[in-house]
């Protein structure tokens, strides 16, 4: 058997602990019996995805990891097809880099600081424009030729939550991807934001999850030019305002003194302005010359003038996009997955049956090594191997996890004619299938 198409047993995924007991859905409980008023919490924690560590941290366990590293690739290809290079950063910043931005201040106590044994102190940085730009101030003799200069980084970052809450979705420790754009001038820095922007619109379509785009405040960033994605959910934490006949898309922020009057264009009567609660999972700021001036980050002009970068940031919050599409899509008892990022994509249940349970079990195997020759499904198929459980067990089981597909291997698939039953979670469909035909079906799975 190749090395690609290794089997995965239900049994062996050391994390997915079937033992523990689910909270009751909402409308069986009160809130005291979990304390999790956030579903995509509760289902995380119960089903094996985060584990936590301390308040506002937690670990990410084997399934939830596997979806992010599938969020990572995905994020990875659209930027690189944009022109942008991938870096790591250090995580500790000189605080004195701080001052000099004046935003050690205007952080305050939600910036971790940190001292070494010399009395030398560092921040744990939520956000990394100073060192980016002092990287490129660093750099001599740039020249205009070779900009603009696309950067991005995915790693932990920091913030000290007075009160963590909602699990991933606001915590003290929290993967992010941040982008940092060095151009020319304003006209080309602004070209570039519509290109990343562009960008972003991409990777929130292939994650298929309706989202809303909206103008944002620059708050501790800076800039001149904000714009937030959000995903709508009433736990989300921001306010927006949206008309649907004006064409008003802005968080509520940005309304003077909070006057929703002042916002929409349209008159009383005619106006649809509504106000909904988001979640944030991506955020895009132009920000000029603000931190190339401090740090005089500068390139070489074509008649040989030192000329500052007009600069662009852009985040999207990688663990906060992971739990707000749980959020999302799933039930109060079922974890449910933006396909492309499930993960594991398909989950084979032989049927439990005494005298030719291992000929079950055996047709599930063969099939599981047919299905991950397909270079796409490698690694994407889960065999349910407790031989000693119903079928009905265990599809409750793949179920609860959120595979996208469930295959039966029942009586039918032991006959000359065999026949497959094919569970299609998300859309709630059921088909029966020959081997051929479900072999072609799987073919057309969108996988990262």
């Amino acid at each position: 058997m190749s090395s690609y198409c290794r089997r995965r047993f239900v049994s062996k995924l050391f994390f997915q602990n079937f033992g523990k007991l689910q909270p009751k859905p909402k409308s069986e409980r009160r809130d005291q019996d979990t304390g999790l008023s956030c579903n995509s919490h509760k289902l995380m924690l119960y089903n094996d995805v985060i584990a936590q560590s301390h308040s506002g941290g937690f670990h990410l366990l084997p399934l939830g990891l596997r979806s992010l590293e599938k969020l990572t690739r995905l994020v990875d290809e659209e930027m690189q097809a944009i022109g942008a290079l991938k870096i790591s950063l250090t995580t500790l910043a000189p605080e004195a880099l701080w001052k000099q931005s004046g935003r050690l201040t205007e952080a305050g106590a939600e910036l971790f600081t940190l001292q070494d044994r010399h009395k030398h102190n560092y921040c744990l940085g939520p956000t990394h424009e100073e060192l980016v730009t002092k990287l490129m101030a660093n750099i001599s003799q740039v020249s205009y030729k070779s900009l603009p200069v696309r950067l991005y980084q995915i790693s932990r970052k920091f913030r000290d939550e007075m009160a963590p809450r909602n699990g991933l979705l606001r915590g003290r420790e929290f993967e992010m991807k941040d982008m940092y754009t060095f151009d020319t001038s304003e006209e080309t820095a602004l070209e570039t934001y519509q290109t990343v922007c562009t960008a972003y619109d991409r990777i929130f379509d292939r994650l298929a999850l309706p989202y809303t785009k909206v103008s944002g405040a620059t708050g501790m960033i800076g800039g001149d030019l904000s714009h937030e994605y959000h995903y709508l959910a009433a736990i989300g934490q921001d306010s927006l305002l949206l008309c649907q006949r004006c064409g008003v898309q802005m968080n509520k922020e940005m309304a003077v003194d909070g006057q929703l009057s002042n916002v929409c264009q349209l008159s009383a009567h005619e106006c649809e302005l509504q106000e909904t609660k988001g979640i944030e999972v991506g955020h895009t700021f132009y920000l000029g010359t603000k931190y190339s001036s401090i740090f005089q980050a500068t390139y070489r002009s074509q008649d040989s003038k030192l000329i500052e970068y007009s600069m662009g940031c852009y985040g999207l919050g990688m663990t906060r996009i992971l739990q707000a599409a749980v959020e999302k899509l799933s039930t109060e008892t079922s974890l449910r997955w933006p396909r492309i990022i499930a993960p594991f994509q398909i989950c084979i249940i032989p049927k439990k049956d005494g005298t030719r349970g291992d000929e079950y079990l055996a047709l599930a195997e063969d099939l599981s090594d047919t299905l991950t020759q397909q270079r796409h499904l490698r690694g994407e198929v889960v065999i349910d191997d407790r031989m000693t459980l119903t079928i009905g067990r265990r599809q409750v089981d793949a179920d609860r996890m959120g595979y996208p597909y469930i295959i039966v291997v029942g009586v039918k698939a032991l006959q000359s004619e065999s026949e497959f039953e094919l569970i299609d979670i998300n859309k709630g469909e059921t088909h029966f299938m020959s081997r051929e035909q479900l072999i072609s079906f799987v073919g057309s799975i969108d996988t990262i």
